[in-house]
């Protein structure tokens, strides 16, 4: 699995017209579930980005994490984050998990989001989604379970 995490003052996802979801200060993680991913890559993903500490402390310092400040998560699926453009000028998406199984890990990683106790939202797996995303730094960081 592949994770890139931004940090945010707000996030949301709409979907024809209508948000499905938003979060305030948090994290919006766009993942992207490649074949041969396992829920072992989800429970790592999830543990460690509620535990990266990217968040400042009082001294201005990246030393908190998302469960420290009570922050919110926000969860995009993003197969396109598997695109291979090594070769020609069309991304090659073999290595992204077939849309059954990265579905299935996809909710697997929100709920181990939800069981660090996290607040998550998501966005919907499948469909053309606007994302808005209100950057806070930016803090932008991509982080792999393999």
């Amino acid at each position: 699995m592949i994770a890139v995490v931004q940090r945010v003052k707000e996030s949301r996802v709409v979907v024809d017209g209508k948000t499905v979801g938003a979060i305030g200060p948090g994290l919006n993680v766009l993942l992207g579930v490649a074949e041969g991913d396992a829920p072992a890559d989800a429970e790592y993903l999830a543990a460690k980005i509620v535990n990266l500490r990217i968040f400042e402390d009082e001294g201005g310092k990246m030393n908190r994490s998302l469960i420290d400040t009570g922050g919110q998560m926000i969860v995009v699926p993003q197969f396109t984050l598997l695109g291979d453009c090594r070769k020609g000028r069309r991304p090659s998406f073999v290595h992204a998990a077939e849309p059954q199984a990265a579905r299935q890990l996809y909710r697997h990683f929100i709920d181990a989001v939800k069981k660090l106790g996290i607040d998550t939202q998501k966005g919907r797996f499948g469909a053309m989604m606007q994302v808005e995303i209100v950057n806070d730094g930016p803090v932008t960081l991509l982080v792999h379970s393999r």
